[in-house]
């Protein structure tokens, strides 16, 4: 079986959207080996998910619904991952680089001393059969090219959001194959007793746009915006709720933070974006009150439009800034929110 394998993660029987995204990087190429796009899906419900991709460019789908692969582990997975690729020899091995997908194609890739290419934002297929990637290196502070093997499988673990995924073809289905796990559960040595889900509106990850705060969003009280509930006790985390939280809303996007700001117990650590936050990819990213170090810059340095809102001209943060406002953020914070909704009718 030559083909492109894309593995599609799942979460409680569903796929995660970023799944079809992959499908994207990988149906460029399927057709560019001249070969056949795969999906590859594992735990409960993995045959129906496997042949709706169908819809995204798969034209055949691998499953595995044993109850060893109902939860993600690295165990089972990669044991089933590698053992398809011994197999069958795949021209490439795609996948979002999520934590999880990271992790996986790490692990096979070893398992079948295979070259590993991760964070890639772009991707070509060179004359000679190798795969020639665009992806950051030094905090995302230059874009450096880099080539897998030719001579095996390619192992490809893409940055989220930095490929489209295909237009859909209602009706079309995937050829669904049925395969068995390669461990038993005495086998496998990592057990999992239960979940503890992340509350929000909006995946940090997932999301379209992102308004992001900084330390300055700690302001001074006798700097707190009029009409703003008792102002004389004006808190960091009364603003990220009441004067970011709402531009969030009315763009159906999600809030995103410094380190300096989570540190600062403003905000949860979930939000944090940065070299140890979450890396993210919008279409639009707000930085307000963002300064722009280095560290912060890794984490959304890839966003395709970014709007910087600072007091300080010379923030770093302007320099990566598509549009920038010099000025108070909560002055123009609130009414470019209220603007937005004039104009989107909300």
């Amino acid at each position: 079986m030559s083909a492109v394998l894309v593995w599609i993660e799942t979460f409680k029987g569903q796929a995660l959207n970023a799944g079809r995204e992959a499908l994207g990087a990988g149906q460029l190429l399927a057709e560019r080996f001249g070969v056949p796009l795969t999906a590859v899906v594992f735990g409960p419900n993995a045959a129906a998910i496997g042949a709706e991709l169908g819809e995204f460019g798969a034209v055949n789908a691998v499953v595995c619904e044993d109850t060893t692969l109902s939860d993600y582990r690295l165990e089972p997975y990669a044991a089933l991952l590698t053992k398809l690729v011994q197999e069958h020899q795949p021209k490439a091995v795609v996948a979002i680089g999520s934590s999880r997908g990271r992790e996986l194609l790490a692990a096979s890739a070893a398992d079948t001393d295979s070259s590993l290419l991760t964070e890639v934002l772009s991707l070509s297929v060179r004359d000679d059969g190798a795969i020639q990637v665009v992806r950051p290196v030094y905090a995302g502070k230059v874009l450096s090219e880099a080539v897998g093997s030719a001579a095996g499988t390619q192992f490809v673990a893409l940055r989220g959001r930095a490929f489209q995924a295909p237009a859909a073809n209602a009706g079309a289905r995937a050829s669904v194959t049925t395969v068995a796990p390669v461990l038993s559960e005495d086998a496998i040595a990592t057990k999992i007793s239960s979940f503890e889900e992340e509350v929000g509106k909006v995946n940090l990850t997932d999301a379209a746009i992102i308004v992001s705060g900084g330390r300055a969003v700690a302001n001074n009280p006798k700097d707190a915006p009029a009409g703003v509930p008792d102002a004389t006790v004006w808190k960091a985390q009364d603003a990220f709720a009441n004067v970011l939280q709402p531009l969030a809303d009315v763009l159906g996007g999600a809030v995103g933070a410094s380190r300096a700001a989570v540190d600062a117990g403003y905000i949860p650590y979930a939000h944090q974006v940065g070299q140890t936050g979450k890396t993210v990819s919008p279409d639009v990213y707000i930085a307000c009150g963002i300064s722009g170090a280095i560290q912060h810059q890794a984490g959304m340095r890839s966003s395709r439009v970014i709007v910087a809102i600072n007091k300080d001209a010379e923030a770093p943060i302007f320099k990566l800034a598509r549009y920038g406002l010099v000025g108070d953020l909560f002055q123009i914070v609130p009414a470019l929110t209220a603007e937005l909704k004039k104009r989107l009718g909300k």
